[in-house]
């Protein structure tokens, strides 16, 4: 069974996509309906909200850093087993980067491509008829991408959503929904955006509150009746994402490393590995039966304390890097420098295994997609490799340290931005996330290198 799909887009972020769509998840999950979700482009946090909702994973579907094959691979195991899937799109549904038709990472990317209905969602507080014309904007917009309904939210009262739904039906689309401005509903935010699911208190009474505001405010069986059957293609299968980074692999997992995309562990998973999850929070080393260590990204910053008092984890994970590789993405390259400053300005000792230092009291946003070659053999792929993916931190580099780069960056427009990350032994990481693996040689040699652009 392949579930028949749609998406929900907004003008841009903030307009409670997150909340309704939640809402959305929980509500046909209460009504026994086989609900599947993902998330378009780059986003930890709310395919783990997702997760919650629907008891089962959420994939991100990312159509700049993911080959069409493999973004139609992972659209299918998104669908499959599944009688409805809901895709919730990043920030505005048209937001993306300069990029050749179909590769701008933005959600209209996916409704054209996978031919998914979108269900547009309004923020309408401050305004009333108007929001008929930004509906109008986005009918017709990008060949490929229909919008078949609204949801109006932070409505202020019933007059106010008269006017609106008048105006919005005489377009010709109907309104399948109509939310009141209530702040109860809002989940708690955090520099990264939301608090992690794992942190969020009361999350399923939370959930169903938001199963509760569905059922009264918008019309869950038109919604359903939107959906589509996804157009996904019948070709050879894609190669995975990203390659395993071994057999037996020690997965930092708590509170301080929790971002890793659930299609990673999907595939890895899928080639037979095993992975052992560990929690340096609770001071545990990587489990010595494993062959890899790998600390996600996540919120070192926010336990830099506990990291440093942490002298079995750190201990391990110097006695594990001795022999075999250990790989840091972000946080967990934050982890593996000689030091990291909290908000506060105090440094605490990290594991020392590569030389740099860091600071989070010296803040500034790196956001962006990001292409990276390797500059050696490591965990996340073979030297030379190129690997698509992100940025997207407020950390800082107090001192680059010594150490010899890991990858040559470039961003989304092919400018370049230089060599980045460290490498010393068997030790690697980068602030850079690792998405996908460029695994089609026409997507490589027409992408521009470095300096190209």
């Amino acid at each position: 069974m392949t579930a028949r799909g749609l998406i929900i887009g907004a003008p841009r972020s903030g307009s409670g996509k997150t909340t309704l769509t939640l809402a959305m998840l929980a509500a046909f999950r209460r009504r026994g309906v086989a609900i599947r979700a993902a998330k378009s482009g780059p986003d930890y946090i709310d395919p783990a909200f997702h997760a919650a909702a629907t008891g089962g994973p959420s994939l991100n579907l990312d159509s700049w850093a993911m080959s069409p094959a493999q973004l139609g691979a992972l659209a299918s195991e998104a669908a499959a087993d599944g009688e409805l899937l809901i895709v919730e799109s990043a920030m505005g549904l048209f937001d993306g980067v300069a990029a050749e038709p179909g590769r701008s990472g933005a959600g209209a990317d996916l409704a054209a491509s996978l031919g998914l209905p979108v269900l547009l969602v309004l923020d309408v507080s401050g305004q009333s008829q108007t929001a008929a014309a930004v509906a109008r904007g986005f009918i017709g917009h990008a060949p490929g991408v229909q919008i078949a309904g609204v949801v109006l939210n932070r409505l202020a009262s019933d007059r106010h959503r008269s006017g609106i739904v008048q105006a919005i039906e005489a377009i010709g689309l109907p309104v399948l929904g109509a939310v009141p401005r209530d702040e109860r509903y809002a989940v708690p935010e955090r520099h990264l955006g939301l608090v992690q699911a794992d942190e969020h208190p009361a999350l399923h009474a939370h959930l169903d509150r938001l199963a509760d505001l569905a059922e009264a405010h918008l019309d869950l069986d038109g919604i359903a009746g939107l959906a589509r059957s996804p157009a996904l293609s019948a070709g050879p299968a894609a190669e995975p994402p990203m390659p395993p980074p071994g057999q037996r692999i020690a997965l930092a997992r708590d509170a301080a490393f929790s971002f890793i995309y659930p299609h990673h562990l999907q595939a890895w998973r899928r080639a037979g590995c095993e992975i052992h999850a560990f929690s340096p929070l609770a001071d545990e080393p990587p489990p010595e039966l494993c062959d890899v260590c790998w600390l996600p990204g996540g919120y070192p910053e926010l336990h830099a304390g506990a990291l440093a008092a942490a002298g079995r984890f750190k201990a391990g994970l110097r006695r594990f890097a001795a022999s075999r590789p250990v790989h840091g993405e972000c946080g967990g390259y934050m982890a593996l420098g000689e030091g990291l400053e909290d908000a506060s300005g105090v440094r605490h000792e990290m594991a020392g295994l590569l030389s740099h230092s860091t600071s989070f009291a010296r803040r500034k946003m790196n956001l962006g997609y990001r292409r990276a070659r390797l500059l050696a053999q490591t965990p996340i792929g073979a030297a030379g490799a190129f690997i698509r993916g992100h940025e997207f931190h407020y950390a800082s580099l107090i001192d680059p340290g010594r150490d010899e780069p890991l990858v040559s960056l470039s961003d989304a427009q092919g400018r370049d931005l230089g060599p980045a990350g460290g490498r010393r032994g068997q030790v690697s990481g980068a602030f850079f996330h690792a998405i996908a693996a460029e695994s089609d040689p026409q997507e490589t040699s027409a992408a521009a290198e470095p300096g190209e652009v």
